[in-house]
């Protein structure tokens, strides 16, 4: 960490801006992490693709199929094959209290720029603002590093803007990945903005947020290492534009990538989502590798429909 925990919400406020990414974890065909593979791919995505940030061993990166040592390792990994071209934060989501902690911990040990903590799950509960506040308070005190909150309906609930903007309040909360509507981000941007990042993880959204909520930070899905490549990096392009305030350029960039969103989107089966996005990514060159247990593998029908919509999308590879 290149702050104390004083200064953590000045500084992600100076660094932490831009286009973000959430990694998946490439496996091999024993379930083993593909070390080499990952450490390529965020080579690709820091250098070739300009991304700033990587979120490590979230959902996406299939965390709640690991060991906790094998969740140690990937951010290990992280930090070392990123060195000083992005920022990374860490996952350490789990329900568990003291995994939690103990991956937040190690996160700092490691070098770690922050962490996310995804609300838990509350078994029985109706009312549990109080018991939330407890939790991320707990959290908070116990660790020295910056804070991202994240809301999602996998919880089973959604922390209201008014819970969030008191979480915004916490020394060492910097930001929130809330996977809301529209209308709720924009309330929770409108009230905790001045302490917190707030941001979501649609990418067709992402435009809009910039122009209107003015937001800086992308936080953050797989979009900007699928919807790009080394030879074709538009959704940098558009973002760059929006932020520099050129919004009819910003808007015709994005509107040119529509094709590319519905052959990615539209080829997806609902109950495959990790292995149609590394199928995606070995169309693009990167490593995808396989899923883990009980996650299933594309058919072979399904990766020619896939592959014949990435052949014929638009996408320069």
């Amino acid at each position: 960490m290149e702050y104390g925990r004083a200064d953590a919400k000045d500084y992600a406020r100076a660094n932490m801006k831009g286009i973000w990414a959430a990694a998946l974890l490439p496996f091999t065909q024993d379930h083993r992490i593909d070390e080499e593979g990952f450490r390529e791919n965020i080579r690709h995505w820091t250098q070739d693709l300009g991304i700033e940030g990587l979120f490590i061993s979230g959902k996406q990166g299939e965390f709640f199929s690991m060991s906790l040592e094998e969740r140690k390792r990937s951010f290990e990994l992280a930090v070392e094959a990123t060195g000083d071209d992005g920022y990374t934060i860490m996952s350490c989501s789990d329900q568990n209290f003291d995994v939690v902690l103990d991956l937040a911990r190690h996160a700092e040990n490691v070098g770690a720029d922050y962490i996310v903590v995804h609300a838990p799950a509350l078994h029985f509960f109706k009312e549990q603002d109080e018991t939330l506040l407890r939790y991320y308070s707990a959290i908070s005190e116990s660790v020295d590093i910056g804070i991202a909150l994240w809301s999602h309906p996998a919880s089973g609930y959604l922390m209201s803007p008014q819970l969030c903007n008191r979480l915004a309040d916490l020394e060492n909360v910097v930001a929130i990945k809330y996977s809301v509507e529209r209308s709720m981000y924009a309330e929770l941007t409108e009230l905790a903005s001045d302490r917190i990042q707030v941001s979501t993880a649609s990418e067709p959204e992402w435009l809009d947020n910039i122009l209107e909520l003015n937001w800086k930070l992308y936080l953050c899905s797989s979009p900007p290492f699928l919807l790009q490549s080394a030879k074709d990096r538009r959704m940098h392009d558009y973002t760059q534009a929006a932020l520099a305030g050129n919004a009819a350029e910003a808007k015709a960039i994005s509107a040119s990538l529509d094709p590319v969103r519905d052959a990615l989107w539209g080829t997806r089966p609902a109950e495959k989502p990790h292995a149609h996005q590394k199928y995606w990514q070995e169309l693009l060159g990167q490593v995808g590798g396989h899923v883990r247990f009980p996650l299933l593998e594309l058919t072979d029908e399904e990766k020619a429909i896939t592959r014949e919509a990435f052949e014929s999308c638009g996408l320069i590879v």
